[in-house]
């Protein structure tokens, strides 16, 4: 490798971690925040929480690895565009591949990276998440009992228990349902217990209390009992098997799966586009790094005017992946289409390589940039005059 691909590789490889590692941290944060209701809810420690958090990352990889790899081409490429940089390598007599060859090795460590991630690692990391969720619940029970706590053991169902008394006996007991749409039941207990029935169910069981009823009419029934039981069974107890999707299937497991699974029995054509998705997906990188070369790879005037490469870059790579998305959904319904699984990021590299062999430039047009600058213009004119408005009402309401 020659100094000058080096040198691109270097600054490549420098704002593709950058770009890597706050881009996970973004989106890790917003996935990681919609898991702590698992944690909170069921009472576990701090260690299963971060741990859950670990295990997400890897799921994410495989989408923001393209991505950061799109950011980290275009602005090396537009920064050395800026400094005249590939003007002099052009002047120089290299070739075009002095260029590209040092952002293609990247995208090709990349793709590797992420097809390792996508089969290896994720599927493993699926299961551990489901069996710790499975673990919570089923260790809903112990903290049901806990007194002073008020806990959600389901959606629209929410017990409270108000102290535990000597034998296992528990006092003041309140329980909440509302998963019938428009019924809401709220029970009263002065004492109870948690016992099992002869099925080895979970029961539990209140004595001398009262059942609030109300109505979608807004009517409250009262209803007083000397002995209610409600059935904790369905909460509390977790299935022995934990149920596994496609997507938290191993590669192996993909291309043959057990026929007595009850996924595969229900919808045996999702595991064979979660295949296809798994051996497409992971050249997203390297098809991005292509796109990136079409739109930044050539030494531009200053003066010309044009769309910042890194916008046009982001643009089209995120068409492309939508419509990667789009495949991949619709050939789970439409067989027919899962020839676009492949197609998209075919075609996609095509029309790329077509751009760069024959130096043009693939961007966005001038036209559509400054359309969306006078539509700017215009929102900020009008809200302009609105708050203008607003201002000389005011105005003159506090001189009458």
């Amino acid at each position: 490798m020659m100094v000058i691909e080096r040198y691109i590789l270097k600054r490549t490889v420098e704002v593709f971690l950058a770009a890597l590692f706050w881009t996970l941290a973004i989106v890790w944060t917003t996935q990681v925040l919609t898991k702590i209701d698992v944690v909170t809810d069921s009472g576990q420690s701090a260690l299963t929480f971060f741990e859950i958090a670990a295990l997400i990352l890897p799921s994410m990889i495989p989408i923001v690895v393209p991505f950061a790899l799109v950011i980290a081409v275009a602005q090396t490429l537009s920064a050395m565009n800026a400094d005249s940089e590939l003007a002099v390598i052009n002047a120089a007599g290299s070739s075009r591949m002095a260029v590209i060859r040092p952002i293609l090795v990247l995208a090709a460590i990349a793709s590797v990276f992420c097809f390792v991630v996508d089969n290896g690692v994720e599927p493993s990391a699926r299961e551990r998440t489901r069996q710790l969720v499975a673990a919570a619940r089923a260790d809903l029970l112990s903290l049901l009992v806990q007194e002073g706590t008020f806990r959600k053991i389901e959606d629209g169902v929410f017990v409270q228990i108000g102290e535990r008394l000597p034998d296992g006996q528990l006092g003041g007991i309140f329980v909440a349902d509302s998963r019938q749409e428009g019924t809401d039941l709220a029970y009263y207990a002065k004492t109870g217990a948690v016992v099992k029935d002869e099925e080895g169910k979970d029961l539990l069981v209140m004595r001398d209390g009262q059942v609030h009823r109300k109505t979608p009419s807004g009517d409250v029934s009262v209803v007083r009992f000397s002995s209610y039981a409600l059935d904790l069974s369905a909460f509390s107890k977790a299935s022995d098997k934990i149920k596994l999707y496609p997507k938290d299937r191993t590669l192996n497991y993909l291309f043959d799966p057990d026929p007595n699974d009850p996924e595969f029995q229900d919808d045996p054509r999702s595991f064979t586009v979660e295949l296809h998705r798994r051996f497409s997906e992971w050249l997203y990188p390297l098809i991005f790094a292509v796109i990136c070369v079409a739109v930044a790879g050539d030494p531009r005037s200053h003066r010309e005017g044009r769309v910042h490469p890194l916008i046009s870059a982001i643009a089209i790579c995120l068409l492309v992946r939508w419509l990667g998305f789009f495949a991949t959904d619709q050939s789970e319904s439409s067989p027919w289409l899962t020839f676009g699984i492949y197609l998209v990021p075919a075609g996609s590299t095509a029309i790329a390589a077509w751009f760069i062999f024959n130096n043009r430039t693939m961007e966005l047009p001038m036209s559509w940039f400054e359309s969306l600058q006078d539509a700017a213009r215009k929102v900020r004119s009008v809200a302009a005059r609105l708050w203008a408005r607003v201002t000389n009402r005011r105005a003159m309401g506090g001189r009458a």
